[in-house]
């Protein structure tokens, strides 16, 4: 697999990342074991969780993989701190104290010393951002992480927090942004991208494939093994069931059938190879599902096919948003 450096950075990752959101909770250890084999055996090395995915249990999975699986220093480790549970509800901290001591919980239940790339999982308007970047900065000098980055943050808000990391010598450089992004979510590139470009953040597509919705298994119907069947999922989902995503879904099936390709491919294809990208971050419910996604490696969309996504995705509703 091809790799691409985050950012302005000098870290090297491949240019697809193994999302673990599920992991621990709808997908079990020896689930989990299968899919991180088949993605380094694929040249993958980019690996992302975070403390709030199945209430650190995704992280425990991924701790009593790695070293067994593949060795630790073959893998580029990502995890986001500051969304979690409190008296049984979600919850969003920012604060320096909440974000640091998740990612002490974070290093304990990954079994390492240092995770490679730490990112704020989320914006929150009641934390001071330069509290919060400060937790980034004392982060680094520790030694626990080797890289910082945010989430979920907007134009405006990376941009603030970028240009805040680069006022004065010696704060942690922000090196990334993972946001949503697909032909389903595209508002990012009115704000995000440009400012991810100008001030040397990699984007990190989360959702790549529209929460599913891309891979054209929902044109008749919601099949009863799908996420958007799941408690957890359906409005998840949900969100991107409507015309406009059927009319993308039947594009790329149409271009698909062009190509000898599956719509899965060309989605990601389209993603992946967008401007100021650096890795979308591809889940899947079984390790054969991730094996037909990471075929997209092979696979480069000719400009007119991409000329015609761009036309047929150019709408968006206004509220698709939603946090991973």
């Amino acid at each position: 697999m091809q790799q691409r450096y985050l950012g302005s950075t000098g870290l090297k990752v491949s240019r697809l990342g193994l999302g673990t959101m599920t992991w621990g909770r709808d997908t079990d250890e020896h689930e989990a074991r299968d899919q991180l084999v088949a993605f380094v055996e694929a040249g993958g090395t980019l690996l992302d969780t975070a403390a709030g995915y199945a209430n650190g249990d995704s992280e425990r999975v991924i701790g009593g993989l790695l070293g067994d699986v593949v060795p630790r220093d073959e893998i580029v480790l990502a995890t986001k701190a500051g969304i979690g549970r409190l008296r049984g509800e979600r919850e969003t901290n920012a604060s320096r104290g909440y974000l640091l001591s998740n990612l002490d919980a974070s290093l304990k239940r990954l079994g390492v010393d240092h995770v490679d790339l730490w990112q704020v999982h989320t914006w929150v308007d009641d934390a001071p951002l330069e509290e919060t970047l400060s937790a980034l900065d004392q982060a680094v000098s520790s030694g626990r992480v080797s890289y910082v980055g945010v989430s979920n943050y907007n134009g405006w808000q990376s941009a603030q927090a970028a240009t805040w990391q680069r006022a004065v010598p010696g704060r942690a450089l922000l090196a990334s942004n993972q946001v949503e992004y697909s032909l389903l979510s595209r508002g990012v590139e009115q704000d995000v991208v440009p400012a991810a470009q100008a001030l040397g953040l990699g984007i990190l597509p989360w959702s790549p494939l529209g929460r599913g919705v891309l891979t054209g298994k929902y044109r008749t119907g919601t099949p009863a093994d799908s996420r958007a069947a799941s408690a957890h999922f359906s409005s998840f989902v949900g969100k991107h069931l409507h015309d406009r995503s059927h009319r993308i879904v039947e594009a790329l099936v149409r271009a698909g059938e062009g190509l000898g390709w599956s719509p899965l491919e060309v989605a990601l294809a389209w993603v992946r190879d967008r401007p100021g990208v650096t890795a979308p971050i591809i889940g899947a419910r079984t390790a054969e599902q991730l094996r037909a996604s990471l075929l997209v490696e092979e696979c480069e969309l000719p400009a007119e096919i991409v000329s015609a996504l761009d036309d047929v995705s150019s709408t968006e509703p206004a509220e698709t948003t939603g946090l991973q």
